[in-house]
C-alpha cells in the first residue's frame, strides 16, 4: 500500500510509511534466503525416503542437516518446511507406567573404560530364527559390532570380542546382563586372563544397562524392522552397512547431537 500511495500520489517514503502505520526499515526489507527453501525440502525428502533416515524424526534430520552436513539454517525455518511436507512420524502415545527413578549410569570419559554389550533377536524370511550380538562402547556411543548367526555361544562371543579389541583396545570393564552366554567359564576365565572386569546388572533390572538398551532400540527401529533377511550372511552384510551410518553419519542426542566419531575425533 506504501508502494502505491508513492508511486500514484509521489509523496515521499517517510510520510508514506506514516500514514500507513509501518517503518521506514519495514518499507525497505527484502526476504532473504527464500530461494533455499526448495533447497531444504529436496534435502529433507532426499533424506526421509533415504535407507538411513527413513525412521528418523524431525530432531534427527534437523541435527544431520547442521552437524553432519554443515548447513546453518535455523531449526525454526527447517521444522515449518518439515510441516508444510508433512513428514510428521505418526507416533500412538503410550501410557506411562509410574517407576521408581534408578540410579543413573555413570558416563566414561575416555574411550574403552566401559563397553556393554547385549543379544537381540529377529527371524529370516524363510521363518528360521537369529540372534545379533550388539557391542557398544558408552563413551561416545560408538556401535563397535553386531554379530549376526543362528548361534551365538560363549565362543563366538569370545571371538567377536577379540576382533574388535584388535583394532579398538582392550576395555577396562564390559557390562553384561546374566545371560548363560556371559555366565559361562569360557568367558569368565579369558576376561580374568585379559584382566577385564564384568560387571554384571540385577536379573530384571535391564535400566541398569541402559546405554546398550537404547542402542537395541535404535537397531530394531531403523534396521531389523525395516529389511526381510533371506540368509545370514544378507543380515551380516546389512548390519555392517547400517553401522557405519549409524557411526559416522547419524546424529547422536545423547551426545550433543553429533555422530559417535565426530565425537570421538573432536576429543
Amino acid at each position: 500500500m506504501a508502494q502505491a500511495a508513492i508511486k500514484r500520489h509521489g509523496i515521499s517514503i517517510r510520510f508514506a510509511c506514516i500514514c500507513m502505520g509501518i517503518s521506514e526499515s519495514c518499507y525497505h526489507y527484502q526476504s532473504k534466503l527464500s530461494g533455499e527453501n526448495a533447497l531444504v525440502a529436496n534435502l529433507l525428502l532426499g533424506l526421509i525416503t533415504s535407507p538411513q533416515g527413513r525412521r528418523w524424526g524431525f530432531g534427527l534430520c534437523f541435527l544431520y542437516l547442521r552437524n553432519v552436513k554443515g548447513y546453518r539454517w535455523n531449526h525454526k525455518r527447517v521444522y515449518r518446511i518439515y510441516c508444510e511436507l508433512e513428514l510428521n512420524l505418526r507416533i500412538k502415545p503410550r501410557r506411562r507406567l509410574k517407576r521408581d527413578k534408578p540410579d543413573s549410569l555413570s558416563v566414561p570419559t575416555a574411550i574403552n573404560q566401559v563397553w556393554s554389550m547385549d543379544f537381540m533377536s529377529d527371524s529370516l524370511a524363510d521363518g528360521r530364527s537369529f540372534r545379533t550380538f550388539n557391542v557398544l562402547d558408552d563413551y561416545n556411543r560408538e556401535g563397535l559390532a553386531i554379530e549376526a548367526d543362528l548361534s551365538l555361544p560363549s565362543s563366538r562371543v569370545i571371538r567377536a570380542l577379540e576382533q574388535v579389541i584388535e583394532w579398538r583396545g582392550k576395555p577396562a570393564a564390559i557390562r553384561c546382563d546374566n545371560g548363560p552366554e556371559y555366565l559361562s567359564g569360557a568367558l569368565v576365565n579369558w576376561a580374568q586372563k585379559n584382566r577385564i572386569t564384568l560387571l554384571y546388572i540385577q536379573p530384571g533390572k535391564p535400566t541398569q544397562n541402559a546405554y546398550v538398551e537404547r542402542f537395541n532400540r535404535t537397531v530394531r527401529h531403523e534396521w531389523l524392522d525395516l529389511h526381510d533377511f533371506e540368509s545370514i550372511e544378507h543380515a551380516q552384510e546389512l548390519a555392517t552397512e547400517w553401522l557405519w551410518i549409524y557411526n559416522n553419519e547419524r546424529p547422536n542426542t545423547a551426545i550433543g547431537g553429533v555422530p559417535p566419531r565426530q565425537l570421538l575425533q573432536a576429543a
